[in-house]
C-alpha cells in the first residue's frame, strides 16, 4: 500500500516537473519573438530607436518586484489593506509600461520612424513585458510563515 503512494507521489511531481519546463520552454519562445519582433521593426526600417522600447518593457517590472516587499501581497485582490510602498511601485510599473507602448507611437507621430516599425515595435514590446509578467506570476514562491 505504501509502495503504490510513493510511485503516485513520484509520478505527480514528474508530472509537475514536465508541465513547468514546457512552460519554461513556450515562455521563452514567446519572448524570442517579441525581442524579434523589435529588433525587426530597427533593422527592416534602418532606424535603431525603436529598440528603446525592449529596453523599456524589461526594466517595467522592477518597480514592482522591488516595493512588493514592503507590505502587502504582489497583485492581491483586495487593495484595501495595500501599503503606500506597493502603491508607488504599481505606480512606477504602470507610468513604465504606458512609455513603453506610447514611445512608439509618439515617434511614429513626429516621423522619427515609419508606422510598421512602430506597430512592430509595439507588438513586440507587448509580448516581451506580458512574458516578463507571466514567469513572475507563474513561477511566484509563496512566503512561508517559517521562514
Amino acid at each position: 500500500m505504501a509502495a503504490g503512494l510513493k510511485s503516485k507521489s513520484k509520478t505527480k511531481s514528474k508530472v509537475l516537473l514536465l508541465r513547468s519546463v514546457a512552460a519554461v520552454i513556450l515562455l521563452s519562445f514567446v519572448l524570442a519573438v517579441g525581442f524579434l519582433m523589435i529588433i525587426l521593426s530597427c533593422a527592416l526600417y534602418q532606424n535603431w530607436l525603436p529598440l528603446l522600447v525592449a529596453l523599456i518593457f524589461v526594466l517595467a517590472p522592477l518597480p514592482n518586484a522591488i516595493f512588493s516587499h514592503c507590505g502587502a501581497d504582489d497583485f492581491a485582490g483586495s487593495y484595501e489593506n495595500s501599503s503606500g510602498p506597493v502603491d508607488l511601485g504599481r505606480f512606477i510599473t504602470a507610468m513604465i509600461v504606458v512609455t513603453g507602448f506610447a514611445l512608439p507611437i509618439v515617434l511614429a507621430h513626429s516621423a522619427v520612424i515609419t508606422p510598421g516599425s512602430c506597430a512592430m515595435s509595439i507588438i513586440g514590446g507587448g509580448l516581451v513585458y506580458g512574458t516578463i509578467l507571466t514567469y513572475s506570476q507563474a513561477f511566484k514562491q509563496e512566503d512561508s510563515e517559517y521562514d
